[in-house]
């Protein structure tokens, strides 16, 4: 895959994600800085405000495009800044049993070192947040998004007094924690040498985690992303090694640094969801497209429930209920889409839905969005206009995601 030129309007729309997002969640306390914070500034940084962080949006003498399609160029990868997000350790034998009271997913059934995506709901199924939680052997690893964990751990905290008769321990890790992501074609190539001898790289499955060293310092590294390539969730165990980690990575000649802008075009041409945006907790699964966390057809977590809203989105038998909005891509019109656009009919005359996430694919060159439609207009190659500035433009419902998936499979 070779990406395209695309527009500079893909900064303009980083830029005001990033902001709106650092507003909504800590508009009343001062900027938090990660552990790398002077590393970006030093790389030429132009730092913005996210989560309650200040995060670099992109680098001097690359840009969105340019780190773009860095990450996706073969050979290469990209170190993104993801450490104002949370960290949880649990402990207690009903670790599992107490997460499965709080997220909608099978977390008994994961393997040694099997991890998966999860939703924490409410009472009425709204999603509270998404998180990649991973059986970690003694303990159960979570990752939650930095814009939603303080509210997450109230939320837990509040789960756990509920079900205090349960042997359950919530470790936040906090500040003293980071998390560095490596993504791309290059990225086994670039991390391998920093493993430990012997560390088999091919059979190290997507979405699995281990606790290991990196250039010798422990960390907890984990096959998953948020950019449709390869790439690893490097987790720093010591405040002390969270540069030196980032340097010996930015130390190979296919990487480079990469800013919230290219990380936000990236994730949607790879139909990923950006909590505050494309999801909330007004939207349940069914809603977003995304019943596929709580499992196939028939499935135990289907079946049995037991998750925070589970009897509004679910039948008893584990089918799901209708709905009238479904989360859904576009494609096809000639203009970017902003988040809030509204969507109407291909005539133009009634609203149907609305933009939620919206961008230029450097990859396509061409206009891509995600957003919301009424469920019997969610079908792909379905016709509908949005307006921009005012206009009505042509648009269809696209299948995601919009760029193929470049996630490792373990050889046969």
């Amino acid at each position: 895959r070779r990406c395209k030129n695309a527009s500079i309007m893909m900064l303009c729309r980083a830029t005001n994600v990033a902001r709106a997002t650092g507003r909504r969640t800590f508009a009343d306390g001062p900027l938090l800085k990660t552990m790398l914070y002077d590393l970006h500034v030093e790389r030429g940084g132009k730092m913005v405000p996210f989560a309650g962080y200040e995060l670099p949006v992109q680098y001097a003498g690359a840009g969105v495009l340019k780190e773009h399609t860095h990450c996706r160029a073969p050979g290469k990868a990209s170190v993104f800044d993801v450490g104002h997000m949370g960290q949880i350790k649990w402990t207690g034998a009903d670790r599992a049993a107490f997460l499965e009271k709080c997220v909608v997913g099978d977390i008994k059934g994961l393997g040694a070192g099997e991890g998966r995506l999860s939703l924490l709901t409410n009472e009425s199924g709204g999603i509270l947040d998404d998180t990649v939680i991973t059986n970690a052997g003694d303990y159960i690893y979570m990752v939650v998004n930095g814009a939603c964990k303080v509210t997450d751990m109230a939320h837990l905290e509040k789960m756990m007094a509920e079900n205090s008769d349960m042997d359950v321990q919530m470790n936040y890790l906090g500040d003293d924690a980071t998390l560095v992501a490596l993504q791309g074609d290059g990225a086994k190539t670039a991390l391998q040498p920093l493993l430990p001898d012997g560390f088999d790289m091919e059979r190290f499955a997507f979405m699995t985690g281990v606790d290991t060293t990196v250039g010798g310092m422990e960390c907890r590294v984990t096959r998953c992303g948020y950019t449709g390539e390869d790439g690893f969730e490097i987790g720093v165990t010591h405040t002390k090694d969270a540069v030196a980690v980032a340097e010996l990575l930015l130390s190979n000649e296919n990487v480079e640094p990469c800013g919230l802008g290219a990380r936000d075009s990236l994730r949607l041409e790879a139909g990923l969801c950006l909590y505050g945006n494309d999801l909330d907790d007004t939207v349940n699964p069914v809603e977003g497209t995304l019943l596929w966390t709580i499992g196939p057809k028939d499935t135990r977590r289907r079946t049995e429930q037991g998750f925070p809203g589970a009897s509004n989105m679910l039948t008893a038998e584990g089918k799901p209920k209708k709905f009238g909005r479904k989360r859904v891509g576009f494609m096809g019109h000639t203009k970017p889409a902003r988040p809030g656009a509204d969507i109407y009919s291909a005539d133009g005359t009634t609203k149907v839905g609305t933009v939620t996430s919206g961008t230029v694919s450097p990859c396509l060159n061409a206009p891509i969005a995600m957003g919301y439609v009424e469920t019997a207009l969610g079908k792909n190659g379905t016709e509908l206009t949005v307006d921009i500035r005012g206009k009505k433009i042509p648009t269809k419902v696209a299948k995601m995601p919009f760029v193929e998936p470049n996630y490792w499979r373990v050889p046969e």
